[in-house]
């Protein structure tokens, strides 16, 4: 007859065992599945910054900047044409500001600083209302939500329930501010790193 001491050890190796082919498991499916996730997630990428930059022949090695007000550092894709003249500036921007959390979006800039296009690529916000920040902000027929064409620092680059000019999403004033507010930390830092600057890096394509 088995004492309790022999069913305690028996249970413990039990457990042990249970817990050591669990984590083996789940380590031999992460690395199945790794690649294919990083994978997929570099096509997400290579998608927006065709979709949001104006057309271009080769992009520069992309740089990752920490803004000087703090925050998440952004990551910027400089894109050139084939005389190596730059004709784009996508940056990877993000905010924690969202009705839902995190907002992760591409926005993509003209050298002059007018916005050529964004794509949202994660977010968490309420379907059928913060969610719409993913075409609401581009619609061409509704000029005062519309920010394609527009220059943050040119036009007060707010909701109009603060007294800005772009129109918020309806019944989703959170995200909207939270969008805006993302887009215009992109062309901040774009114009201090870059713009203002004439950074040497942006000429010539340099890889």
């Amino acid at each position: 007859m088995a004492t309790k001491k022999d069913s305690f050890l028996n249970m413990v190796l039990v457990l042990f065992l249970v817990t050591f082919f669990s984590a083996a498991i789940l380590g031999f499916v992460y690395n199945i599945t790794k690649a294919p996730i990083e994978k997929a997630a570099e096509k997400t990428q290579e998608a927006a910054l065709k979709a949001i930059l104006p057309e271009f022949n080769t992009l520069g090695k992309s740089q990752m900047i920490a803004p000087e007000d703090g925050g998440d550092s952004l990551e910027f894709f400089p894109a050139y044409n084939k005389s190596k003249e730059l004709v784009g500036m996508a940056v990877k921007t993000t905010t924690n500001k969202g009705f839902g959390g995190l907002i992760e979006m591409m926005v993509g800039f003209k050298p002059d600083g007018n916005i050529f296009g964004y794509q949202v690529l994660k977010h968490q916000e309420t379907p059928g209302l913060g969610a719409r920040m993913t075409t609401w902000f581009k619609d061409i027929t509704h000029p005062k939500r519309n920010i394609i064409g527009k220059n943050p620092g040119k036009i007060n680059f707010t909701v109009n329930k603060d007294g800005g000019d772009i129109d918020a999403m309806t019944a989703s004033t959170i995200t909207s501010r939270a969008f805006l507010e993302a887009v215009k930390r992109a062309y901040k830092q774009y114009i201090v790193s870059f713009a203002a600057n004439n950074d040497s890096n942006l000429k010539g394509g340099k890889q």
